[in-house]
């Protein structure tokens, strides 16, 4: 069963907003058996709709619309839908109680505007929206599905969890579809697609593998489709075994919010130990991703963003001598910051980075791209040397995870 999400708005299309209802809406419609066939994001157009719905039809099962149902001129979904299946807009009394009720619990006047809401293609299914005054609308012909819904988030989703996915489940008969994700870090995507190619090979027909990289990560997501769940995690756990053999040494977690922070604060949190950094050219990112966790606090005491000299000096007790002889983007001055922010909060590991993130080297004879990443942990410290590349962006971002990376597998260590 295929579909189609159409997204309504000029503010999408001039970027000034971000399109994040249809991330959602693909997600849960792939949680019913339901595969999204294509996204389209049209302008608040008549043209552009009436386009975008006769292609969406053409191409899938089921189209989900959301936006252009508010009560402004501008929005003029309804209008186009009622043009698009040869109807006309009645008022619904339904609805209309509802949004009188609405405006009543708030002591707001309901005026003609409002009550405009209350008008629906005479052929379609009205949505009653829990959460605002447009409806939604459920369309149905020739065995095929076109929903139009708000495109205010919260009003979408809770007509999509309360209404549209529910019908959908009922009106066709869906298949089973089981997602399971792994999280590798430390290996480039080439190399790990290498190394499993064997695997990959030969996986049961039933089930798919998609490799999702990032900075210094790649998730491998497993997906099963089929007429039975006991049947689709049976095959997903047979493969997921074999594939913990032939990488067990990347592996950082199997599920889809199993980061590697949340990796590394499971781990601080069993041990009962605590963590800090010194950040250079990171800026106060790695403090930023390991804080982005709920409960960080447990094993997480604090940092400092050490960028100029004088504040790893002062306040990491970096030697002058060690800096005047190697420079600030040195594995004496990382190393230097990790046992300074260590002793300084007394904690059992730290970490440190020092580097040129770029767009120029300043007073170091290092290449833009340079970093030098220090762990310091209950017993000893170490730093190794990488380069990054340009831009800044991804200088940070890959020093930030690979300084992660180095830290989890001294904490499996010890």
């Amino acid at each position: 069963m295929q579909a189609e999400i159409i997204t309504i708005g000029d503010e999408i299309l001039i970027g000034q907003i971000l399109d994040s209802n249809s991330k959602w809406v693909a997600e849960e419609l792939n949680k019913i058996g339901v595969s999204v066939y294509q996204i389209t994001t049209v302008q608040d157009d008549r043209l552009h709709i009436l386009k975008a719905v006769k292609e969406a039809q053409s191409n899938a099962d089921i189209v989900i619309i959301t936006g252009g149902l508010g009560p402004t001129k501008d929005d003029i979904t309804k209008l186009t839908l009622a043009e698009y299946f040869n109807d006309t807009l009645v008022l619904n009394a339904e609805i209309e109680t509802h949004i009188q009720q609405l405006f009543a619990k708030i002591n707001y006047p309901f005026t003609q505007v409002n009550k405009n809401q209350a008008l629906v293609p005479s052929i379609c299914i009205p949505l009653k929206n829990d959460f605002g005054t447009a409806p939604g609308m459920w369309f149905y012909q020739k065995n095929k599905v076109v929903v139009s819904l708000p495109g205010v988030p919260f009003e979408m989703k809770g007509l999509m969890s309360q209404s549209v996915l529910p019908k959908l489940q009922a009106t066709f008969n869906l298949p089973f579809i089981l997602h399971k994700t792994i999280l590798t870090y430390g290996m480039g995507e080439s190399m790990l697609a290498e190394k499993i190619e064997d695997w990959e090979t030969n996986l049961p027909s039933f089930i798919r593998l998609a490799y999702l990289p990032s900075f210094g990560s790649v998730r491998l997501r497993l997906s099963a489709k089929g007429a039975t769940m006991e049947m689709l995690s049976e095959g997903i756990s047979k493969e997921m075994d074999k594939l913990v053999k032939l990488i067990p040494d990347i592996i950082v977690g199997f599920e889809e919010n199993e980061t590697i922070e949340v990796a590394i604060g499971k781990l601080l949190t069993k041990k009962k130990q605590t963590l800090s950094v010194a950040e250079s050219c990171t800026g106060g990112n790695i403090a930023k991703i390991i804080t982005s966790v709920p409960g960080a606090s447990n094993y997480f005491v604090g940092g400092i963003v050490a960028y100029s000299k004088i504040i790893k000096i002062k306040e990491l007790n970096v030697p002058e001598k060690i800096i005047a002889e190697n420079t600030v983007v040195s594995a004496q001055t990382a190393e230097a910051m990790a046992k300074g922010i260590q002793q300084k909060y007394k904690t059992d590991y730290a970490i440190a980075t020092t580097g040129n993130a770029g767009p120029t080297a300043d007073d170091t004879d290092k290449t833009v791209g340079t970093v030098f990443i220090a762990i310091a942990t209950p017993t000893t410290v170490f730093s190794e040397e990488f380069f990054f590349g340009k831009p800044r962006e991804k200088v940070i971002g890959r020093a930030s995870n690979k300084a992660l990376e180095l830290l989890r597998k001294e904490i499996l260590k010890n």
